[in-house]
């Protein structure tokens, strides 16, 4: 297997481990993440080594600024900052890619700062960790964020489903998608860990519209539904990428239960890179795709 793009993957250096600890203790969750050391956190250098070894190509991260009164579980806090982002896709082109993680409680300025970070080199999309904001994906204040990501030709990826921490859950159904998939039908949306327990919805989402996409992130293969794994294989190809939200899956974790599922190697390329090749346009280095809201 070679050329996979991880559409989400937290902050990896080795310096995150205590906040995911701490973060875990704090919310008294059964949340397990990677600790083998060839498949947990790294080094710059030590992760590059590790996605040549079993053909990662690229790491998409999201990234956020961490607000002053960060809290333990604070999302923010297992994100990329956004200074590294830049000089990690300058240093290491095409290896690293960033999603700027979005604040809607900021108002305006919210959406100025989004729209400066689309600016930086490296940046591909934006995203939401939904849960920590408690509102659907149709709340009025991701509205002009999803008009930024139409402006600038971006996707936008979000967390679909259940809640993996001690925030309310449902403001993650899929179904949320339909309107905004509706009005900004240049946008492309990511529904990202699987939109579990709600995978049937989620899968007729990604069914219905041509912009909308399901991610696998934080959801190891052996763990998918079989409606899910069909879906993949069939009527789906193309429309689902696989991702870890590591640490919670390790790249060696993935490929190793992905092996398992029967799929055509066609199926595979589109679930590894094909998808999010087309998906994150910034990627390849061509021009961004022309999109109206």
């Amino acid at each position: 297997m070679s050329g996979w793009i991880d559409y989400w993957c937290n902050a990896f250096t080795p310096d995150r481990l205590a906040r995911w600890d701490a973060a875990i203790a704090a919310q008294r969750i059964p949340l397990k993440i990677r600790r083998r050391d060839d498949d947990s956190f790294a080094t710059v250098d030590e992760m590059l080594a590790r996605m040549d070894a079993i053909g990662v190509e690229t790491l998409v991260l999201p990234a956020a600024d961490i607000p002053e009164a960060a809290e333990a579980t604070s999302y923010a806090l297992f994100t990329t900052s956004p200074g590294d982002v830049v000089s990690w896709s300058h240093e290491h082109p095409g290896r690293f890619a960033g999603l700027f993680t979005i604040d809607p409680s900021h108002g305006a300025a919210g959406v100025r700062r989004a729209a400066e970070a689309l600016g930086q080199p490296g940046f591909v999309g934006l995203q939401i960790h939904t849960h920590s904001w408690d509102r659907p994906f149709d709340h009025r204040d991701y509205y002009p964020y999803y008009a930024l990501a139409a402006e600038h030709g971006v996707p936008v990826v979000m967390q679909a489903g259940s809640s993996g921490g001690r925030e309310p859950s449902a403001c993650g159904r899929p179904l949320g998608i339909d309107r905004p998939a509706l009005y900004f039908e240049g946008v492309d949306f990511v529904l990202s860990h699987t939109g579990w327990p709600w995978v049937e919805e989620a899968l007729a989402m990604t069914s219905k519209h041509a912009n909308v996409f399901l991610g696998t992130a934080a959801y190891p293969p052996h763990h998918w539904s079989a409606d899910l794994v069909r879906f993949i294989a069939g009527v789906g190809r193309g429309k689902v990428m696989l991702g870890t939200s590591f640490p919670v899956v390790g790249h060696r974790h993935a490929l190793a239960r992905l092996a398992d599922v029967d799929l055509s190697g066609e199926a595979r390329e589109a679930l590894l890179a094909g998808t999010a090749q087309r998906v994150f346009g910034r990627l390849s280095g061509g021009r961004a795709k022309e999109v109206t809201a």
